[in-house]
């Protein structure tokens, strides 16, 4: 039976050891660097015109928006004399586009009408973008594509803040004074690091996202970014917004399968092999092609054509929680009645393809968790691409700091703990050295900090 699992595992670049993190790295740090001198890259590398110095100031205050995934979050950010973060006046609502395509003008009109009571506390605006943007010297930021099905064509390549600052103002209130921050999630979640490092205990941060979808930002020096406007050139150093999701990457006949039948086949490769949103459905893709060779039982095989007929029959947290019915060594264990939000593991649509028949079951667990292992060592060559990219962590005693943020990545079985290993094993033999953290509200909080730099 293993050696049936096995031989299908490697011939469809299913085995995560058939993945050289040496190469893969390569490849992967080539784009990046190819994106820094504005040679064609899957990566787009994007600028922030941030500091990676920015830290919070005792009794600011800063409008946050936080447009990620699904939903739309608003709030003022004040900073105490501890420098602690106080949230007030919290609000969440859906993001427009998301149950349906808006225009421009409904676009902004959302987003001004959930900051409107907010307006009169501060002159700072800080927008969290969760979505890939370019971002300007003025700090303002330019849409380039929609991922998580957000649908809003008309909004690609016009200003963020420009246009909800024009908004606000033909809503009556007087924005002379009022000034816009556009930053990606993960650059606010590399500042929410940035401001757990004062005392200089660790060497850089990495903001990390690994969700409904997957991004990175690391610290680059000037220098090296050959494509920014001249006089941007200069000393000193900034974020940059990988895009990481985007790297242009195809492992194998499954993966192609799969890639050619999502909507933008030719987007989002790297995000469609990793992240929460795309997970599931590629699963149930490897699942079909096991059944389709003889792998599982008739019972197994006619159950998984009746429960999961389609794509998106399977859910990245149905995955997950078969692997924990099946007492597989998750970072968050299942009760004996719940599981990743899925309630009873007894109604869990894998479970009840199995049917309690033993093969199945193990042929089942080997599959999925080859295949979560496999997300885990690209993910870990994501993270180790961007700690090789700096001169970073070469001391023990002062790692980089990668604060990871996401459901996917912290309650999907095996992925965050066989990433940690394949993470920790490669950048040993590299000499470098990364330990991760997970800061709470890391997006709003490393919004208001970026704000505070207008």
């Amino acid at each position: 039976m293993k050696a049936q699992v096995a031989d299908f595992l490697d011939r469809h670049s299913l085995n995560p050891d058939g993945i050289g993190m040496d190469g893969l790295c390569d490849y992967f740090i080539r784009e990046m660097e190819k994106g820094l001198s504005g040679q064609k890259s899957s990566l787009p590398m994007i600028p922030s015109y941030c500091s990676p110095n920015a830290l919070p100031r005792a009794g600011e205050t800063v409008i946050v928006i936080d447009a990620g995934g699904t939903n739309l979050r608003t709030c003022l950010v004040e900073f105490d004399p501890s420098l602690k973060p106080v949230v007030h006046d919290f609000k969440r609502t859906r993001m427009p586009g998301f149950d349906r395509e808006v225009s421009a003008k409904e676009f902004f009109e959302v987003f001004a009408g959930e900051i409107e009571r907010l307006v009169d506390k501060s002159d700072r605006i800080a927008f969290c973008f969760s979505y890939a943007a370019r971002i300007l010297p003025d700090h303002d930021g330019v849409p380039i594509g929609f991922s998580k099905e957000i649908k809003a064509p008309e909004v690609i390549g016009m200003r963020l803040g420009e246009n909800l600052l024009a908004e606000l103002s033909r809503r009556g209130h007087d924005v002379s004074k009022k000034k816009v921050i556009i930053l990606n999630d993960t650059v606010t979640t590399l500042l929410a690091a940035q401001s757990h490092n004062t005392d200089g205990k660790y060497d850089g941060c990495i903001g990390f996202i690994l969700g409904t979808g997957t991004n990175t930002a690391y610290i680059e020096q000037n220098c090296r970014i050959q494509k920014l406007p001249e006089g941007h050139c200069m000393q000193g150093s900034q974020i940059i917004n990988v895009e990481s999701g985007c790297l242009d990457i195809c492992l194998g006949d499954i993966d192609r399968e799969f890639l050619d039948g999502t909507v933008d086949p030719k987007s989002y490769n790297f995000e469609k092999m990793i992240s929460g949103a795309y997970l599931g459905p590629l699963g149930r893709h490897v699942i079909a092609a096991a059944v389709k060779e003889g792998l599982f039982s008739e019972g197994f095989s006619s159950r998984f054509e009746d429960m999961c007929p389609c794509q998106d029959s399977l859910a990245t947290k149905d995955l997950s929680c078969f692997l924990e019915h099946e007492d597989s060594p998750s970072e968050y264990p299942c009760d004996s009645s719940q599981c990743y939000d899925c309630g009873s593991t007894d109604d869990n649509v894998l479970v009840k393809c199995v049917a309690g028949n033993e093969d199945d079951a193990d042929i089942l667990c080997e599959l999925l968790t080859a295949f979560i292992a496999r997300a885990a060592k690209l993910t870990a060559v994501n993270l180790a691409s961007a700690v090789l990219m700096t001169n970073f962590g070469k001391d023990p005693d002062h790692p980089v700091l990668i604060n990871a943020d996401g459901t996917t990545f912290y309650k999907t079985a095996y992925l965050r703990s066989f990433t940690q290993e394949y993470l920790d094993a490669f950048l040993a033999q590299k000499g470098r050295h990364a330990v991760f953290t997970r800061i709470e509200d890391s997006p709003i909080i490393g919004c208001a900090i970026g704000g505070l730099t207008l």
